[in-house]
């Protein structure tokens, strides 16, 4: 089961305890953080599912911190829930209306109500097919939002990721296994981001297969999609056996009963400017995206990475 990502920002370390053993016996993954700085720090390296904000910090509000989560594109669309003591209307106002926070619970509270309200609305999140399942990067309606702002917005870069062999993979070791290369992938490439990217770089994932989608500026993506390659080549046979790793290929099996070798897995990138267009509709440009993306090359059986810019 995929255990969906919280990050509790509270100060009080026998409510920071309280909620982080309440919600990691529920089999959810808690991450902690006591100042607002680790909070979006924390967020920032690796995008939590859902944030449940204090608003009283010492070194700045919930509010500031939910404001900034809403500020970076890869977190905007996560939900937010402010647990407080501070319950006068303008403070609900504030952290419902000008943050645009989801839900706001007044302390002292009730553990199973504020656990109801969490499951809720990630519920709500993943049924209205803005965060993907395994992931929990925004998919489909927000993927889409990302192609309209872009398509009114000059000048942009868009690339395509898919892991090649991946399906291969899965035949092999399980689904399970599969889902583990996912994160993987999500984790690297927001890692990426955040090393030679910027806050306003947008990351998703499709839903139908093991593919990822990034927008950025023509200037940073050259050196964001070489990074991806680069590092994904280096740390993907951790992911196999040892003797398949050392092998350099896996072998499946057939629905005859022979058995085929296969490579391991690498990715595919196709990388489309705004200079490339006109794009006249997220249709067009995402069908383009796809179209672009490119085969991976086998050298004396080994697979490499590879990108492809432009049409």
């Amino acid at each position: 089961m995929n255990k969906e990502r919280i990050l509790v920002v509270e100060d009080q370390a026998d409510i920071s305890g309280l909620l982080k053993i309440y919600f990691t016996s529920q089999g959810y993954e808690v991450m902690t953080a006591m100042r607002g700085h680790i909070a979006l720090e924390l967020a920032r390296k690796n995008p939590p599912h859902l944030a449940l904000l204090d608003v009283n910090l010492p070194d700045m509000t919930g509010y500031d911190i939910g404001k900034a989560l809403r500020a970076n594109a890869r977190t905007k669309h996560i939900p937010i829930i402010f647990l407080t003591a501070r319950g006068e209307k303008s403070d609900k106002m504030t952290g419902l209306g000008e943050v645009g926070a989801n839900d706001y619970i007044v302390k002292p509270f009730d553990i199973e109500e504020v656990h109801l309200r969490v499951r809720n609305n990630l519920a709500q999140a993943r049924e209205k097919s803005r965060t993907h399942p395994v992931t929990g990067l925004p998919t489909a309606d927000l993927i889409n939002e990302e192609l309209r702002r872009l398509l009114s917005n000059e000048p942009w870069a868009l690339a395509m990721v898919h892991i090649n062999g991946f399906d291969t993979f899965t035949q092999a070791y399980g689904s399970v296994v599969g889902e583990d290369v996912l994160k993987f992938g999500a984790l690297l490439i927001n890692e990426v981001i955040n090393e030679v990217g910027g806050p306003e770089d947008f990351l998703g994932q499709l839903v139908t297969g093991p593919d990822f989608l990034l927008t950025t500026i023509p200037e940073r993506v050259r050196p964001i999609v070489e990074r991806i390659t680069e590092r994904f080549d280096q740390e993907i046979g951790l992911h196999y056996s040892y003797p398949d790793r050392k092998k350099g290929y896996i072998t499946v099996k057939q629905a005859d009963g022979s058995e085929r070798q296969e490579t391991m897995m690498v990715v595919g990138i196709g990388v489309l400017n705004s200079s490339d267009g006109p794009f006249y509709d997220i249709r067009e440009l995402s069908e383009t995206a796809e179209s672009v993306r490119p085969m991976p090359q086998v050298h004396d059986g080994v697979a490499k990475s590879v990108i492809k810019f432009g049409r």
